[in-house]
């Protein structure tokens, strides 16, 4: 006869929690301080751990936990420039060249 197995505790076999909890996105983003928004489009997207109960979108502990552990990493690479505005002029006086002429006798309606 085989040796007796003793019934698998699956709570014990796959969590270190021994009562795991499972947040709803409201408070997985009330505790990392981050809008629900962005948390359900990152989530949806896979660029953050998460679990998805049938169509029910939970986030565990060690799924929070790794989501501040990535951000803490340091950023690689750089950003891509932004436009950058012009410098402004160091006249406040308009171009000449932007702006007909005051004195100009094709606009005879004009008084100044």
């Amino acid at each position: 006869m085989p040796p007796a197995t003793p019934a698998p505790n699956h709570r014990a076999a796959h969590y270190d929690d021994p009562d795991p909890r499972l947040y709803t996105p409201a408070e997985a983003a009330a505790l990392l301080r981050v809008s629900e928004s962005w948390l359900r489009r990152r989530a949806g997207r896979r660029q953050i751990p998460c679990t998805f109960l049938g169509k029910h979108l939970r986030f565990s502990a060690a799924d929070l936990a790794a989501i501040i552990a990535a951000a803490a990493e340091p950023a690689t690479g750089r950003r891509p420039n932004r436009r950058r505005r012009r410098p402004p002029t160091t006249t406040d006086l308009p171009r000449a060249e932007s702006h007909a002429s005051i004195t100009d006798a094709s606009h005879p309606h004009r008084t100044e």
